[in-house]
């Protein structure tokens, strides 16, 4: 192993999650040799200082300023530095390190996630709000920085290794693969009546909240649509999503000459952040084995629009271009909020993201600004969210 390129010096935004875990994870299992500069996690203290005495950054921070004493108590003569909140954590991805996991989930990620493509680190992205709500400011400041951003999501991460760069004129389609979420076979009439039990219960994962919620609906789909567009310079209409219930094709990329390349693998976010630490080498790891034999047939179907209308939404956002993609963010973001309180139904999340986008000005949505990229999001950010909470209140006083 001595003799790959590997970054040596990492960050990892968001630690405690899923992907945080799982990059973690990999890094121990490899035997990378690295120094880990900086750790940052939202709420999870206990498990966010037990990480910090395992690995000893220099930085530990905790998103939730309240928890701050608590995580100074756990790491008391730990020689590691601690702090706490949204500045800490933006300063945090400001630290000198090569390679930057960005996995925090939901809007909060976009600031850390551009300071550390501004000081020209390699960002490993897991956030899709970045994308979604800043992708071509993000890729710009990237690579003028002399960074660089490699796609963590199982999906762009299958056709950023499928896709070679001097052929992609010659694509015709991305197709995005999806495991259809909990409601994959259920009727409209059935998914009206879902219970947020239901639509937590991911057929393949074990995730956060918020993001099994956004499998349900296929609003993850509908993000990474707007995600793929703007990673692969690739207009929505040749963007296509497929439902693949085994998830062991995780995307296909298909060109002119009528070749269709997939990218396959077992269902485990931990391969593509191999891959991303490594790119463009590859990294040995105990990697889990894809036993095809034991997959199973593997089955594909249409996503239905009328029960996953989240899709058109998104191509919809895009069309718009501008802050439209940011607005349907938002709207979502609270929209699943709502429905995890219990004050909307499920089919209610796409209906409030849809009105969203109908009563938001569209010249404000399509126009450019001159604002800062963050300030320009923030604002975007903060009416959506306002027009999203008036209309779930709305519908409230309807039930």
């Amino acid at each position: 192993m001595g003799s790959l390129n590997l970054p040596r010096t990492i960050t990892v935004l968001g630690s405690t999650g899923s992907v945080g875990v799982s990059t973690l994870d990999v890094l121990e299992k490899s035997g990378a040799e690295v120094e880990i500069v900086a750790l940052t996690a939202g709420r999870n203290v206990e498990r966010l200082a037990e990480q910090a005495r395992r690995w000893r950054p220099s930085l530990a921070v905790i998103h939730d300023e309240a928890r701050l004493a608590e995580l100074r108590e756990r790491l008391a003569g730990a020689g590691i530095e601690t702090a706490a909140g949204a500045v800490a954590v933006r300063e945090a991805a400001q630290r000198d390190s090569q390679w930057v996991m960005s996995a925090i989930v939901g809007f909060a990620g976009l600031a850390p996630t551009l300071a550390a493509a501004r000081r020209g680190a390699v960002v490993a992205l897991a956030n899709k709000e970045s994308l979604v709500c800043a992708g071509p400011e993000l890729l710009r400041t990237a690579k003028m920085s002399g960074g660089a951003v490699i796609p963590v999501d199982s999906e762009h991460s299958a056709i950023f290794q499928v896709l070679e760069p001097e052929n992609a004129a010659q694509v015709s389609r991305l197709i995005l693969t999806s495991s259809g979420g909990p409601f994959r076979g259920a009727s409209r009439e059935q998914m009206s009546r879902a219970t947020l039990e239901q639509a937590l219960a991911h057929p393949n994962f074990s995730m956060g909240a918020k993001i099994s919620i956004d499998s349900a609906t296929m609003m993850n789909k509908g993000l990474e649509v707007i995600e793929a567009a703007y990673l692969f310079s690739m207009p929505p209409e040749r963007i296509e999503v497929l439902i693949h219930p085994q998830q062991i094709i995780h995307s296909l990329v298909e060109y002119a000459d009528g070749s269709t390349l997939a990218q396959l693998g077992p269902p485990d976010m931990r391969p593509p952040i191999a891959c991303a630490f490594a790119w463009p080498d590859r990294l040995p790891w105990p990697a889990p084995a894809l036993d095809l034999v034991s997959s199973g047939p593997l089955t594909f179907e249409a996503p239905d629009p009328s029960r996953f209308p989240a899709l058109s939404l998104a191509k919809q956002a895009l069309a718009t271009g501008g802050r439209a993609p940011g607005a349907l963010n938002a709207a979502n973001e609270r929209a699943v909020a709502a429905f995890l309180d219990r004050r909307i139904g499920f089919l209610d999340i796409a209906r409030v993201a849809a009105e969203t986008l109908e009563r938001m000005d569209r010249h404000f949505l399509g126009a450019q600004t001159n604002e800062d990229v963050l300030e320009a999001a923030r604002t975007t950010d903060a009416t959506a969210r306002r027009v999203a909470d008036e209309i779930v209140t709305a519908l409230m006083a309807q039930a």
